[in-house]
């Protein structure tokens, strides 16, 4: 799940060609960022690196810009035209940013629940900079959600672990022994029965709750009504 992701500066190092040069191939439109940080820098997928070590060969080969763009149009570059086709999904992904914002938390909150293993990024770069899949907005809602219903963030720490579990197991029932499986899917069925209760609880308190500020709306609009109609005593005349 944790793909790697480059910075302009990592894939530099990587392809052992200088910022600069990258950048000319990204304007002549060779190489295609995957997307762009808060801070407006540019961020490479791995096939993206894979991309540019071809546009590279064809440089030291004594091919120009406008020859690659040519011989891009017609046959485009060995190995890469599928995985660069590919790679333009990782526009869909998002920033801590970018997530923050999506779903009214702070960056801070979203690192703090990625650190203790909540939430984890689907790609990361060398230097730590990490991208989050749409999907995100969702669960931070529901990690937000499970606090709201009075869990611990040790609780929704196991609860993220049995999601992982069950998106394992189903994508391979082999991935983890039989024995191991069936304890692993035990345990997500009491999580299930158990916050299940918790909500039925929620829903009751709700229930009355709703009642009791509908009434009590209207009673304190009525004083509120007969407040506003009341005289105003003159300057030491004692309340009636």
């Amino acid at each position: 799940m944790d793909q790697p992701l480059f910075t302009l500066e990592e894939l530099s190092v990587k392809v052992r060609v200088h910022g600069s040069e990258i950048a000319e191939w990204t304007k002549a439109k060779l190489l295609r960022p995957a997307g762009f940080t808060d801070e407006n820098a540019a961020f490479f997928t791995a096939a993206g690196v894979d991309r540019a070590l071809h546009i590279q060969k064809l440089r030291d080969l004594g091919y120009g810009l406008e020859d690659i763009q040519k011989i891009m149009k017609k046959v485009g570059l060995p190995k890469t035209a599928e995985a660069f086709k590919k790679d333009k999904s990782a526009g869909k992904f998002l920033t801590v940013g970018q997530l923050a914002e999506r779903t009214g938390l702070s960056p801070r909150t979203i690192k703090h629940w990625e650190d203790i293993g909540i939430i984890e990024p689907e790609m990361r770069s060398e230097g730590g900079f990490r991208l989050y899949g749409d999907i995100y907005i969702y669960l931070c809602q529901l990690v937000r959600d499970l606090q709201l219903f009075g869990y611990s963030l040790e609780e929704i720490k196991a609860v993220s672990g049995y999601f992982r579990d069950f998106l394992a197991l189903q994508r391979d029932m082999n991935a983890e022994p039989r024995d191991e499986a069936a304890r692993k899917l035990e345990a997500m069925l009491g999580a299930v029965e158990e916050l299940t209760a918790k909500m039925n609880l929620l829903k009751s308190g709700i229930a009355r709750w709703e009642d009791l500020l509908k009434k009590k709306k209207k009673e304190i609009a009525t004083l509120r009504t007969k407040n506003e109609k009341r005289t105003t005593p003159a300057k030491g005349q004692a309340h009636a």
